[in-house]
């Protein structure tokens, strides 16, 4: 295949509704969910940083655990459950669309 056959297949395929619909969700998908991980490591921060009395105060009376540790894993816990959400959506949908196109193309 030539490079001029490369590129007009190429454009040929970016032209393909499936392909513009698979790139538009995938990315949308992508960004919301970055926007969420980011959101709540920002937010721990800013926890940690005006108001770190609130997260050194003990999670039961008397006890050594403090409200900060459980916060801190669940924001740790949230990034892998996106990530997996992500993986998921990618290996069902995503894969669906992909395939279509591949169809399509053939």
């Amino acid at each position: 295949m030539t490079t001029r056959t490369n590129a007009q297949s190429c454009d040929h395929i970016r032209a393909n509704p499936k392909f513009q619909r698979l790139v538009s969700s995938r990315s949308r998908l992508a960004w919301s969910l970055t926007a969420l991980v980011l959101s709540s490591y920002y937010i721990f921060m800013l926890a940690v940083a005006f108001a770190p009395k609130w997260l050194h105060a003990p999670l039961v009376e008397g006890g050594h655990l403090t409200v900060g540790i459980p916060v801190a894993a669940a924001v740790i816990v949230l990034s892998w459950l996106l990530t997996g959400w992500y993986v998921h959506r990618a290996n069902t949908r995503f894969d669906i669309l992909g395939a279509e196109l591949l169809e399509e193309l053939k």
